[in-house]
């Protein structure tokens, strides 16, 4: 029986192929995953005493097993969004099936199965058929002449190939499992069993396994069989089977259509034999089986004549592949792909198990925005919403350029997403699967991390009195500590909103002609604009024009700050070179930050294969060939040349570059760099990467399951390593430069931590303050988590894609979960939220979004407040020459997003996006996404104007402090 809560008093099934394909067996397995991922369990079935008394005994569990499953799943207003059927085609009933069928099955497996004579019989046991079954194994044992038979009846076949380990008979015990498990089944309704009987005979045909086929996987019942093995229609082939024909053409037809049928009927014994290397042999023994239906007259003279003479045709798999095709409808990837994450199985297990889920997709609202997307490649319709034009698009290029968006409704307990698509015609989502340098929207991510600091410094220092705040140490390159204590001996008002206001009133230069020792080298920066250039604008006024240079120095300031304020920083060791106790002071130090990082990195890579730690390491770096000559040649010292050469070049991404590798350079390289040429910080300098980042690699290369406890203790000679070149050189020019590049590494493992709080979605932040305007990368829907949680005032909800799992229906393994997330996590200060909401909401009333400004009406005359980022990525690989000169420039992407929130509850981002080459010919901006959103008001607004419940029903939030 079903009740409420957890079930103590349930036993999941074995291994058996039935079990493990629908799920059953794996659910002990599948409800403590979706346990830990805030799932609850709010009914399930209890088994009574007396059932558990009996499956305790080894027996499997009599019910009525359904005949054909799979995957359905709803949207959040319960209608239909996919349904999966396995088999997808089937006989419904007993009488559905041609009797030609039902004669020449149960003549060949089970002859006395439906003898209404015997109203009491059990379907489990055929007395004379065991007894010949038994003599054939003696007979196999003593090498007496005849044929092997089985002592199978059908009812003991399902019970089988649906639930013994394997599908297969092992053991006399398993056998005799099977057939008392088949005896209880069949008298479960009753002591009348014809209907059980005739029940045995549908499933039997409708799930009798018939082998495997690349590229479609299990082929289980005789529609399928037909199907897949000889390409014909199971619909035709029983109307055949049911005729009576007149001509030869006619009964040539039947004659076939049961030669098909009898070949699959036989070959079960053994399909992987018989439906491949075998065939020749099946036909001999489907002409055996015709020879004696005539005789016992089941089949008629001149229709065996017929089946005889008939030739059976096998698929042509490169003619007729029987490939499913990929889903492209991008709500329904997004809810099948977050079900198979969640539940660990590919996506074609996910589609036969016996499971219904509801997503929290709308899918109305999720079918016409990605229509509504589509039709944007139409330059008549594009220049209806208003797409043309300059920094936009011309009615040659709409077709290139290609859009995805995502839509999140905030609710009391998660972020619901009620539209997740693009307008491509691919599974691969951009929203979620990308990696894309989406520009000036990283912005947005800084000024959230500078505002954060601010709040931190006025937490640490807003109680302390003037005397004391004048004592505080500020280095002189922490600007912003030294701001916040500034600005607090200045104002006897020290409540943080103002402080927070204030900060982002201060002003930076927007002179590009400054330039900025980053990533190892010299870099210079530009604006989109020249005509800002000359000012000096405030952080308010930077993120709401969307200007360059200012954040970029706020990003170095953002560094010295995480530089300068570490506990145990590298800048503190280098103020006195003579200090006896440096060498003591630096190995403790070595050690206590060796640690440290070792745990971060460790993290990074944990619970992840060998091929995911190496592509994670790699993701971090800026590829040329000598970093990854310095990288292959620690990590992999053993590899040969030509190794060494493929993995160069496989990971350069210019092509150009590509080509200039000639062997002889590689061979160079290969030498160059291998061991013992550079010392562990040597090889971390040349890769550009922490080098005990570089060392935990190596070492879980050889170690691969190896524990944090394991690494941290073979580390303690290169902790020591690690930090020690940092005192040895001679020449304190060089040796400053490296300093600043490793600090600065340092400095962004630590932003890098700040920015994962709030969702950022990858390991690694490239340690430059070209991250400020997006070379690190990001992905839209993360960019909509950040805004998500500035809109709710700091809090950080999850967001939910499944609302509901229901396992095993009508089943004795029925469970019922729902969502119940956690109490959302405070990743920000609410001051904090507030102030970047409302420095957001400028760049939609008079900046960079203008245009959208007002677009959301509802029908009391009421405009819905908005705030975003835009940002546009111009993707491009560049070839430098002597002097930083830039010798050849080429496009890999561009794109153009719009982070957004609207009113209280509602968030996302839309994103333009053009890949490849093509991208070349293409200058549009930020403007192309923000006129997107405005275009799709007419279809956003009704939903927006009911706040999403009319058909979603979700408890609404409160409205976040000072909205």
């Amino acid at each position: 029986s079903m009740q409420p809560g957890p079930s103590n008093e349930v036993i999941y099934p074995g291994d058996g192929p039935f079990d493990k394909r629908l799920g059953y067996s794996s659910l002990d397995e599948f409800l403590p995953r979706l346990l830990k991922r805030d799932y609850v369990i709010t009914r399930q079935t209890r088994f009574s005493p007396e059932l558990r008394r009996y499956v305790q005994r080894g027996f499997f569990v009599p019910y009525e097993e359904k005949s054909q499953v799979g995957l359905s799943i709803t949207d959040c207003r319960g209608a239909p969004l996919y349904e999966f059927r396995y088999p997808q085609q089937l006989y419904p009933a007993f009488a559905d099936i041609p009797p030609l069928v039902v004669h020449s099955l149960l003549f060949i497996e089970n002859r006395d199965l439906l003898d209404p004579q015997q109203p009491l019989a059990n379907p489990a046991v055929d007395w004379p058929r065991f007894a010949k079954a038994a003599w054939s194994q003696v007979a196999k044992v003593f090498a007496l002449p005849g044929q092997s038979a089985g002592g199978s009846t059908l009812a003991t076949q399902l019970e089988k190939y649906r639930h013994s380990p394997d599908g297969l008979t092992q053991s006399g015990s398993e056998k005799l499992r099977q057939m008392v498990s088949a005896s209880v089944r069949a008298y479960q309704p009753g002591e009348q069993t014809l209907a059980v009987r005739q029940r045995v005979v549908r499933d039997y045909l409708n799930s009798v396994p018939l082998s495997a086929v690349p590229g479609h996987g299990e082929v289980h019942g005789l529609a399928e069989g037909l199907r897949v093995w000889f390409g014909v229609d199971f619909a035709t082939t029983n109307e055949l089977l049911a005729s009576s024909p007149t001509d030869q053409k006619g009964l040539a037809n039947k004659a076939l259509a049961l030669r098909e049928v009898l070949s699959l009927v036989i070959a079960q014994r053994r399909p992987s034999h018989y439906l491949s290397k075998g065939r020749a042999e099946l036909a001999e023994l489907t002409d055996s089986h015709i020879r004696l239906l005539a005789q016992a007259n089941v089949i008629d003279k001149p229709l065996a004549d017929a089946a005889l003479a008939a030739t059976v045709t096998y698929r042509d798999w490169a003619q007729q592949p029987t490939i499913q095709p990929i889903e492209t409808n991008k709500g329904i990837s997004v809810a099948r792909t977050r079900l198979s994450n969640l539940l660990n199985r590919p996506l074609y297990d996910l589609d036969r198990l016996d499971l219904s889920a509801t997503s929290t997709l709308h899918g109305e609202l999720q079918r016409s925005v990605s229509q509504y997307l589509r039709d944007l490649a139409n330059p008549e319709f594009a220049a209806k919403v208003g797409l043309m034009g300059e920094r936009l698009l011309t009615p040659a290029s709409t077709t290139q350029v290609r859009y995805s968006f995502t839509l999140f409704e905030r609710g009391a307990d998660g972020s619901r997403v009620r539209v997740q698509t693009d307008s491509t015609d691919q599974p691969f989502d951009i929203n979620e699967g990308s990696k894309l340098e989406l520009g000036s929207t990283a912005k947005m991510r800084v000024l959230t991390t500078y505002l954060e600091i601010i709040a931190e410094l006025h937490g640490r220092y807003a109680g302390m009195s003037n005397a004391q705040l004048r004592k505080i140490p500020v280095e002189e390159p922490d600007r912003l500590t030294r701001w916040s204590v500034d600005y607090l001996m200045q104002n006897s008002d020290r409540d943080l909103a103002k402080m927070l206001a204030a900060a982002l009133d201060r002003t930076y230069s927007a002179s590009p002609a400054e330039a900025f020792f980053t990533g190892g080298g010299m870099h210079r920066f530009n604006n989109f604009r020249r005509e800002d250039n000359e000012r000096i604008p405030t952080l308010r006024e930077s993120l709401r024009e969307s200007i360059n240079l200012p954040f970029i120095r706020l990003m170095r300031d953002v560094v010295r700050y995480s530089t300068y304020q570490a506990p145990n920083n590298s800048a503190s060791l280098l103020k006195d070179d003579d200090n006896p106790r440096r060498q003591e002071y630096l190995s403790q130090f070595a050690d206590r930050e060796g640690t440290v990082f070792l745990l971060r990195f460790w993290k990074r890579y944990k619970n992840k294969t060998t091929q995911e730690r190496l592509d994670t390491f790699l993701d971090g770096i800026h590829p040329t060939a000598i970093r990854l000559a310095a990288v292959h040649r620690y990590l992999l010292p053993s590899a040969d040349q030509a190794t060494f050469n493929a993995f160069v070049r496989a990971h350069l991404e210019e092509t150009k570059a590509t080509s200039k590798l000639t062997d002889k350079r590689l061979a160079e390289l290969y030498a160059s760099y291998g061991p013992g040429a550079y010392t562990l910080p040597d090889q971390g300098y040349i890769a550009r990467v922490h080098p005990l980042d570089l060392w935990l690699v190596g070492y879980l290369l050889k170690h691969p399951e190896a524990q944090f406890k394991d690494a941290a203790a073979a580390s303690r000679f290169e902790r020591q390593e690690v930090y020690g070149w940092l005192f040895k050189s001679r020449h304190k020019g060089a040796r400053d430069s490296r300093v600043r590049t490793m600090m600065e590494v340092e400095a962004f493992l630590d932003i890098e931590q700040r920015w994962q709080r709030v969702g950022y979605p990858f390991d690694h932040l490239v340690p430059s303050l070209a991250t400020a305007i997006g070379s690190s990368g990001d992905r839209p829907a993360a960019l909509a988590e950040l805004i998500g949680i500035i809109q709710n005032d700091g809090i950080r909800l999850p967001p939910v894609r499944i609302d509901s799992l229901h396992f095993a229906a009508d089943t004795p393994y029925d469970t019922e979960l729902t969502i119940n997330p956690e109490l959302g996590q405070r990743v920000l200060p609410s001051e904090v939220a507030a102030a970047m909401r409302e420095a957001l909401s400028q760049v939609v009333d008079g900046g960079t979004a203008k245009r959208v400004q007002g677009t959301f009406k509802m029908q009391d005359g009421s405009v819905l407040a908005m705030g975003g980022k835009t940002g546009t990525g111009d993707n491009r690989i560049e070839s430098i020459g002597a002097g930083g000169r830039i010798l050849s420039s080429r496009a890999i992407n561009r794109t153009a997003t719009f982070v957004f929130y609207i009113g209280d509850n509602h968030f996302g981002a839309l994103t333009a996006f053009v890949p490849g080459r093509a991208a070349e010919g293409f200058r549009f901006t930020s403007a192309l996404p923000v006129q997107v959103l405005k275009g799709m008001a007419p279809i956003l607004t009704p939903y927006l104007e009911n706040h999403g419940q009319a058909m979603c029903n979700t408890r609404l939030p409160d409205p976040p402090k000072g909205a």
